[in-house]
């Protein structure tokens, strides 16, 4: 209830300022149309992307060359048997330590475990012997990387004519000419190793030779071993297979567990080799789509060449967002300063730095894939994969005689979207908040002005006017041409017109009685002359009515004037300091006398109240209050007269018992012509001026008077209040 009374009574500044408040539903439509072009930005970067893509697909389609070697034409590709292989950024060194090899390497390389053992003598134990496997090329060299677990590592002995009876691998492969060839590489003593050319079964000495055409080198680990492999990429065809020959007895040295991608033996169980593109690698490259992260794909989703990078490819061209460019001057330090932490706090979301790594970097998937290998374009929104970005990936086919042989896949992120879309929110809120900031100011400025100039008129307006309704000053009329103007002018017409007619009522009761008495007076001679002459009983009787008349309208006339003549006494009369105690004890001695049957109790203080007033109209002041208690009182009750004193003031009180005031009339009973009086208190002429004419008195002493019920609801008390200071009439 309280706020609502406060709204109902705010001002006019606070209502014009809670009215331009609605400037602030600005931002948000704003915010909302920014939104609304982010997203037909995105529409745009998806169509633009399924367009990169459709392109690159274009200049890939119906060239049978460049997938003649890649596997592309297997009904099926199985993970694991056929091998992809990744391309290196740089060259290895043939050590055995792994450490040259990408940080990535442990999320590329393949486990090997119970599904790929070829042989075992025992019953196969899960993690007995296992290991995994990465494939690698860089330059023209053909690289691999393995972790194997070994429980116990069983050497070549030192100038041993068997390199079978320890630890070895056996790299099964078929050259570029469809020759398959298989070698064998032992471990021997502080982690070198022998290669040998096997040409038939290894228990023919004579049918494996040594070869240089593999490098490989192995280290201990604390489970095992890993072994780093090397060998000239001209050498390898379209197939290959890795197995690891596990010997743990130092005595018998037989092979307890044989665990490989593909069996070894024939040429045809040999699992497939892909080498990603080097020619699709340069028609991607080439056609300068640098700005998408691209992937070709084979029909398998196995990458056949990439070009790009995720974290560059966010699908804003690298001139249409300057993030570097500094900005000098006030304006550009509030707004790194103050607005731009302000809005990235409440409001916008800053592009975190994200990662986006294929779970297997050799194998890509998605429904956009699945989409294209089915000869349709697709795109489609997918988080990354640490769930911190938007990408946008699309795919489109690759064509060869109505056949699809794989897909191109471009993918960018939102990252450029969203920073355009901050940037345009932060210019937008900058423009808005400058707007708002200034129209706010203005208006408030204005509402200011507005209700200055109300404020003065409502001022002149209470002024112009007294407590009782009379006009002490005019109105200045405003020269403005507003309609606050107007209402100056109209008020100040109003107040003129108002005066002029308060002031013919002001001099009408003189006039009348002046004009009046006349006839009056002429009246009661004659009425005097006729009471003289011999009449009879009936005649005398009325001409007795005729004399009491006039006696009654000589009453009025007297009364109608005596406010006026107070007022014009008052403006000449003598201020001077006497003891209120001493009037009030005299004047009381005379009521006693006057009104005989009246009990009056009246109290004053021992100590001398003291003020500075006109002593007679002070008296005539408690006439009016004792007549008019006296007249009001019910018989035989008391009329108490009280005079009491503060530090500044003293206070007179008149309290009798009888008819309490009806409500809201105590104020009106101070003006003049206002009287609550019953019939029963119409004996005698009264126009209800007694108390308007104390009132008068009590105004020339710079007093108060005050009319109300008493507390204890028996009759009515008067008390006048009066400065102990001398008062001074104006």
């Amino acid at each position: 209830m309280g706020s609502l009374t406060a709204r109902l009574t705010a001002g006019l500044r606070v209502k014009i300022v809670i009215i331009a408040s609605l400037l602030l539903t600005l931002p948000w439509f704003g915010y909302r149309f920014v939104l609304e072009m982010e997203k037909l930005l995105r529409q745009g970067q998806e169509q633009t992307l399924i367009g990169t893509a459709r392109a690159i697909a274009t200049a890939l389609n119906e060239r049978p060359a460049l997938f003649s070697q890649q596997a592309s034409f297997l009904p099926r590709v199985q993970h694991g048997r056929d091998l992809y292989v990744y391309d290196l950024p740089g060259s290895i060194t043939i050590d055995g330590s792994l450490a040259d090899w990408p940080e990535d390497l442990d999320a590329k390389m393949h486990y090997y475990g119970r599904q790929y053992v070829r042989f075992s003598q025992r019953p196969y134990q899960q993690g007995q012997t296992d290991f995994y496997l990465i494939a690698g090329r860089h330059s023209q060299q053909f690289y691999a990387a393995m972790k194997v677990k070994d429980r116990h590592t069983v050497l070549r002995r030192a100038n041993s004519h068997q390199v079978d009876r320890n630890d070895h691998l056996i790299l099964a492969l078929t050259t570029p000419q469809g020759e398959f060839e298989r070698y064998l590489i032992a471990l021997e003593q502080d982690g070198q190793t022998s290669a040998w050319m096997i040409t038939d079964e290894l228990d023919e000495p004579n049918l494996i030779s040594a070869t240089n055409l593999i490098t490989a080198q192995w280290q201990p680990r604390q489970d095992g071993y890993s072994l780093e492999i090397s060998m000239p990429l001209s050498q390898l065809g379209q197939r290959l297979s890795v197995s690891v020959y596990d010997v743990n007895h130092d005595t018998h040295r037989d092979v307890e567990t044989i665990i490989g991608t593909a069996n070894s033996k024939t040429a045809a169980n040999l699992g497939t080799v892909l080498l990603p593109s080097p020619e699709i690698e340069r028609i991607v490259k080439g056609m300068g789509h640098s700005s998408s992260r691209i992937w070709v794909l084979d029909r398998h989703q196995r990458v056949l060449a990439q070009s790009g990078d995720i974290q560059h490819s966010d699908g804003v061209w690298a001139t249409s967002v300057r993030y570097d460019e500094e900005e000098y001057g006030l304006g550009s330090w509030l707004d790194q300063h103050l607005l731009r932490p302000l809005y990235y706090t409440f409001l916008l979301s800053e592009p975190a730095p994200f990662d986006d790594k294929p779970a297997d970097p050799a194998l890509i998937t998605g429904v956009n894939v699945d989409q294209a290998l089915q000869g349709r374009g697709y795109a489609h929104w997918r988080p990354s994969s640490d769930g911190k970005a938007m990408i946008l990936s699309a795919a489109y086919p690759i064509w060869l005689d109505d056949k699809v042989m794989g897909a191109v896949v471009a993918e960018e992120s939102t990252q450029g979207v969203q920073t355009l879309k901050n940037r345009a929110l932060e210019q937008l809120f900058n423009v808005l908040l400058a707007i708002i900031i200034i129209a706010a100011i203005i208006l408030f400025l204005f509402a200011s002005s507005l209700s200055g100039r109300i404020r003065r008129l409502r001022d002149q307006a209470e002024q112009s006017i007294d407590a009782q309704g009379r006009i002490r000053e005019a109105i200045t009329a405003s020269s403005s041409k507003d309609e606050v103007g107007d209402l100056s002018r109209s008020l100040a017409s109003m107040v003129n017109r108002l005066g002029q007619y308060n002031h013919y009522l002001e001099n009408l009761s003189s006039r009348l009685s002046h004009e009046l008495r006349t006839p009056v007076a002429v009246v009661r001679s004659s009425l005097d002359n006729l009471s003289m002459s011999s009449l009879n009983h009936n005649e005398q009787r009325y001409i007795e009515r005729a004399q009491e008349g006039i006696r009654r309208l000589s009453t009025i006339l007297s009364s109608m004037t005596e406010a006026t003549r107070i007022e014009q006494s008052l403006q000449g009369a003598d201020m001077e300091e006497f003891t209120l105690n001493d009037l009030i004890s005299g004047c009381m001695q005379g009521y006693q006398f006057a009104f005989a049957e009246q009990d009056f109790q009246v109290q004053v203080p021992d100590t001398p109240v003291r003020i500075t007033g006109a002593p007679d109209f002070l008296a005539q002041l408690l006439d009016k209050l004792i007549a008019n208690a006296v007249e009001f009182s019910q018989p035989n009750s008391q009329i108490d007269v009280t005079l009491s004193q503060t530090d500044k003031h003293a206070t007179l009180t008149v309290s009798n018992q009888g008819p309490l005031l009806p409500d809201d009339m105590a104020d009106q009973l101070l003006h003049s012509m206002v009287s609550v009086r019953s019939q029963a208190h119409q004996d005698k002429p009264h126009l209800g001026l007694g108390l308007y004419i104390a009132r008068l008195i009590v105004d020339y002493h710079a007093g108060q008077i005050a009319i109300k019920n008493r507390h204890d609801c028996l009759g009515v008390t008067v008390a006048v209040t009066l400065p102990l200071n001398a008062a001074t009439n104006t």
